[in-house]
């Protein structure tokens, strides 16, 4: 199922331009997915690398708003998980997943890390862009020791700017969570703004190298207009997302 989900994915990021893709190769996706979509349950967004629902299970729903006036946002990562786990920490660098995720908007190597070290319980995606002022719920399984949640994604069009909530506990009740999460910079890529290394519709540029930056995790410094884009279209002020996280079940 993991792979199906994959591919999927992949359809998806070529169709909204965060691959480049021809339009052959989106064809043939497009004809290889059929089969896919008829066994997958698209219900509140597009449910990656999640686990058979058990009798125990929790549901969270995570509400994402774009707060920014120019930028747009890559499909969420959405994740439950243990006590302590982190995406990152401020000041150190950035792990090769979440460099990933931070130029190319690609965050299944990063939720594969998670599932892979035995911390994750869910991940769960909208599957789409989110644009600037517009709001997203996505749904996502939670359990008594996996009650934590992190949620991560690409801002487009920068050269490895995201944006995270960084492990946050989830309510009990049905009181909401609510938190604001600032544009961050990945530090592994440099911030030259020019088009050609800035992937998605915007630029239609490269996704993830291995290139290097400014080697550390920190707030991101916003457009400055030294390469393509102008400052006045896609510059902002922190903070650029507001999450609320509510129990549903």
């Amino acid at each position: 199922m993991a792979s199906k989900v994959k591919a999927v994915i992949e359809y998806i990021r070529c169709s909204i331009g965060i691959f480049r893709c021809s339009n052959k190769e989106i064809i043939m996706k497009s004809r290889s997915l059929r089969s896919i979509f008829t066994i997958l349950i698209l219900s509140a967004g597009l449910q990656a690398y999640a686990h058979p629902v058990h009798a125990k299970d929790g549901m969270y729903k995570v509400t994402v708003t774009n707060i920014t006036r120019g930028i747009s946002i890559t499909p969420l990562m959405v994740t439950t998980h243990k006590r302590g786990v982190q995406l990152f920490d401020l000041g150190k660098p950035a792990s090769r997943e979440l460099a990933m995720l931070a130029e190319g908007g690609n965050f299944g190597p990063l939720s594969d890390a998670l599932f892979s070290q035995g911390v994750a319980y869910d991940t769960a995606t909208n599957g789409a862009l989110l644009p600037p002022g517009q709001s997203v719920s996505v749904m996502v399984k939670m359990s008594d020791d996996f009650d934590y949640v992190s949620v991560a994604a690409m801002l487009l069009p920068t050269n490895d700017g995201f944006i995270s909530v960084n492990g946050v506990r989830g309510p009990e009740s049905k009181n909401a969570v609510e938190v604001f999460s600032p544009a961050y910079d990945a530090g592994s890529e440099p911030n030259d703004e020019l088009c050609i290394n800035i992937p998605g519709p915007t630029c239609g540029g490269e996704g993830f190298n291995e290139g290097d930056g400014e080697g550390f995790v920190h707030i991101h410094a916003g457009i400055h207009g030294v390469g393509n884009l102008a400052p006045a279209e896609y510059d902002w002020r922190n903070p650029v997302v507001r999450i609320q996280i509510e129990r549903v079940k």
